[in-house]
């Protein structure tokens, strides 16, 4: 069987296994992935917009419910058998959540020399996972790509600054700058394995220890050394984090 060059072979990882404290009660018997807007799991928005742009390996953590993901993402994956969908069971294997950066790390061997990771609670209806931004991240030197949103209401300072890069347009530099225009992350991310490894991390591919880190002192080590990009996007976003939120926009006539 032919095996799929870096360039070509882009997998994904969909984080799913927060405890969702700030959903309770809503989070007590559903976990937050599974919470429906519009009809819709959340968790389902990033399977189907990965799903279109092709990719065809995704890897989804779990801790909290686990079963209930693990049955769902099954069910998804009968109706869509053209895409592998494997389980990271960080709650099975270690009682606790591992964070984003822990969570990438347990899940490393699984992934692509370039793969994105998106969260299963952000509500991104129109975000295409563009196969262009991919190849241009390819062929660059950097390490990591984000998208960027305007800042909500609940984070008004943002995570990042961006410097627009002439040379590359629409493209900007992540940088840990407090002067200026800031913008929130949206938790869409492109990433290159060596990310993950030393010298930026002293944790080892597959996490075996178990170990819960951040993904925000990583990014912003990799920024301060100008190995980090992002895009400005501007499409219909939510950070599904209260119920109130999901609520506003189930009360939407359309999604939006």
């Amino acid at each position: 069987m032919h095996t799929p060059s870096p360039t070509s072979y882009v997998s994904a990882m969909v984080l799913a296994a927060g405890r969702g404290l700030r959903m309770r009660p809503l989070t007590d018997h559903t976990p937050k992935p599974l919470l429906r807007v519009h009809g819709q799991a959340l968790i389902d928005g990033p399977l189907k917009g990965l799903h279109a742009a092709g990719v065809r390996d995704i890897v989804v953590n779990t801790e909290w419910l686990s079963e209930q993901v693990e049955t769902h993402c099954l069910s998804w994956t009968q109706s869509h058998p053209d895409v592998h969908v494997r389980l990271s069971h960080e709650g099975r294997d270690f009682g606790y959540a591992l964070e984003t950066a822990g969570g990438i790390l347990r899940a490393l061997p699984r992934l692509s020399p370039v793969f994105w990771v998106t969260a299963a609670d952000v509500y991104m209806p129109d975000f295409v996972f563009d196969a262009d931004v991919v190849q241009r991240f390819i062929a660059s030197d950097r390490l990591a790509h984000l998208w960027l949103v305007p800042n909500p209401e609940h984070n008004p300072k943002g995570d990042f600054a961006w410097q627009a890069m002439p040379d590359e347009p629409g493209l900007g530099r992540v940088t840990n700058d407090t002067d200026g225009p800031r913008y929130t992350f949206s938790t869409v991310g492109l990433y290159r394995r060596e990310l993950f490894e030393a010298p930026w991390t002293d944790t080892i591919a597959g996490n075996p220890q178990g170990t819960a880190l951040p993904l925000g002192p990583l990014l912003r080590q990799a920024a301060q050394a100008g190995h980090v990009s992002a895009s400005l996007y501007t499409g219909a976003w939510t950070d599904v984090g209260t119920p109130e939120r999901l609520a506003a926009l189930n009360h939407t006539d359309t999604p939006p």
